[in-house]
């Protein structure tokens, strides 16, 4: 393998190598800061990332893993659709379909190619590409907000776009997003979010064209191929000091919302020198159900979850996937074939995915192995109208639950866990924006495996439906199947949900679709993360700490840890659950 670093001093690559992820961050940013929607602006539910000039990507900003992995599908399906040759300054290309590079119909990826403002023979062709993914809170569909439980094909689930220009030439496509806006319940929103898009891609396009006339466009491109390279090299390097062998584990999604129970989600790693497999084979067959994904998903989960158990510190580029062999059987629920519905497995295959490959590979690196974290996103979606002012809104938020335990600590509580890594809404913006509010929002007391490291905590978040009707739409995971613990910790707790009418509280299916009245409360309790470790390990001081804290209950450390334990808490504290 050519080392390409040779042709460039160490000094140069590396002021590139991060100049070109601190591009990438500022573009998120700019996304962030100019957005229209809550779950881009406080959410931050996009990512940004930066191509060369054959479509390979080269940096990423540290935002949605789930984005990351699968964003270079969109970019490949917008090439295919629109060669380099074809292109002009000030173009740029939307696309969302699933099956032609997407992940799910509400994430839309815009991608914009940067030419050198040089000389004419310079403008012939791109010298990269910035592009970003960014999750619109509705496209269309059968539901509001887009996050349909019920959905059974991918017709039900939105405006579906294969890749189209929105801007041509720096110009607006007006057609185009005439139709956009035609066909989603909040176009004002979605208009904002889209020249938020394209104003995060100029962001990005303007510092690489700084950056490419700083060196000349030769180094800089010799500079972005030498990162690749090095990126490989190093994941390599860590590949080839894991022992050879092949590795299995097997999960189960709790249903699909449809009737089907413990969806299997197998995976079979196989470390072979300085290279990696995962081969899928005996996976379920896709269902009739928004939990499918497709491969850019499977893909994604299966990038970052080698990357966590390897060095999280090697830079993110194509470079680092190029040890790494995916082989998913097509039809089944990790590469699922249209007509099939396809939101859900973005959000919670994606996340068994994650699971089943630290699974297998905990025994391999047991001192960077984790437990399993709350393994769902718990996907909660709303729409109607606003009393306030009569105008249609929709809104979606995940909810944080608890990180898996590992041999460095306790798991974190109340987080996002894996491919999700967003933020929650905060109950002042959402109070402010939406026609609800937060009833209630604390720590799930006990919902951490026990261990010698304990799991994170799952979360309670009650929502009240003010002065009028809403579409509600739920898909969350882990209802059923505990999170798992290992190295002899015991699994997280399980979620649930559940809705307060009229002073009665009643269960919820974990993916179900339904009519809320005005001062319904809906209430989502999160899972927590597994332990790690044998829990009579765990010193006396940490459980006792748990306790005075009130992530722990009196009774469940008795029974967890065997220790005799008094309760040192003021006779007034109460346990909140």
């Amino acid at each position: 393998m050519a080392d390409s670093s040779q042709n460039v001093d160490p000094v140069t690559l590396e002021v590139v190598r991060n100049a070109s992820r601190a591009l990438a961050e500022e573009m998120n940013a700019t996304l962030v800061r100019t957005s229209y929607s809550p779950n881009i602006k406080e959410r931050r539910d996009c990512s940004c990332a930066v191509f060369d000039s054959n479509g390979e990507m080269c940096s990423q900003a540290e935002t949605m893993p789930v984005h990351l992995g699968a964003m270079p599908f969109s970019v490949r399906s917008a090439l295919e659709r629109f060669p380099p040759s074809t292109l002009e300054p000030g173009d740029a290309i939307l696309v969302n379909d699933p099956f032609h590079g997407g992940a799910h119909l509400p994430d839309l990826t815009l991608v914009t190619p940067v030419f050198l403002d040089a000389d004419d023979d310079e403008k012939d062709r791109p010298i990269g590409f910035t592009a970003n993914r960014a999750h619109h809170a509705d496209v269309g569909g059968a539901r509001a907000g887009s996050v349909a439980a019920d959905s059974t094909e991918i017709y039900q689930e939105g405006l579906r776009l294969p890749p189209v220009k929105l801007y041509e030439g720096g110009t607006l496509v007006e057609d185009v997003m005439e139709i956009i806006l035609a066909n989603v319940r909040t176009p004002d929103e979605r208009r904002g979010d889209l020249r938020a898009q394209q104003a995060a891609n100029e962001t990005g396009r303007n510092r690489m064209q700084a950056l490419a006339k700083r060196y000349g466009l030769e180094t800089f491109e010799t500079a972005v191929a030498a990162i690749q390279t090095y990126a490989e090299r190093r994941m390599r390097h860590e590949l080839e000091a894991l022992p050879d062998g092949t590795y299995e584990f097997a999960d189960r999604l709790d249903d699909d919302g449809q009737g089907n129970e413990n969806v299997a989600i197998e995976a079979t790693v196989t470390i072979d020198g300085d290279t990696v497999s995962v081969d899928f084979s005996g996976s379920a067959p896709q269902t009739p159900s928004a939990i499918n994904a497709v491969f850019a998903v499977t893909a994604s989960a299966t990038y970052y979850a080698i990357r966590c158990l390897t060095d999280p510190e090697i830079p993110l580029n194509a470079g680092a996937y190029r040890p790494i062999e995916i082989s998913a059987p097509a039809g089944t629920v990790v590469n699922a074939e249209p007509p099939a519905a396809v939101v859900g497995g973005n959000l919670e295959v994606s996340q068994r995915v994650t699971d089943v490959i630290l699974g297998a590979l905990a025994p391999v690196v047991p001192e960077r192995a984790v437990a399993a974290g709350q393994g769902t996103m718990n996907n909660v979606t709303l729409g109607g109208t606003d009393p306030r002012d009569g105008r249609p809104y929709t809104f979606y938020e995940t909810q944080a639950g608890g990180f898996g335990a590992s041999a460095s600590g306790d798991g974190m509580d109340g987080v996002h866990v894996h491919m999700s890594n967003t933020l929650n809404t905060p109950a002042e913006v959402l109070q402010t924006v939406y026609p609800l509010s937060v009833e209630r929002y604390e720590y799930r007391p006990d919902t951490g495996g026990a261990g010698t490291h304990r799991g994170g905590l799952g979360l309670r978040r009650d929502i009240k439906v003010r002065g009028h009707e809403a579409t509600c739409s739920l898909i969350g995971e882990r209802r059923r199947h505990h999170p798992y613990g290992i190295q002899g910790g015991q699994p997280g707790s399980r979620g649930s949900d559940h809705l307060f009418r009229d002073g009665a509280e009643r269960a919820l299916e974990a993916k179900s679709s339904l009519t809320l009245e005005p001062g319904d409360v809906l209430s989502i309790r999160t899972p927590g993360g597994g332990g790690y470790g044998d829990p009579a390990e765990r010193p006396r001081s940490k459980i006792e700490r748990d306790i005075e804290l009130e992530k722990v209950s009196l009774e469940m450390a008795r029974e967890a840890y065997g220790h005799e334990l008094e309760d040192s808490r003021p006779q007034n504290a109460s346990n909140p659950e």
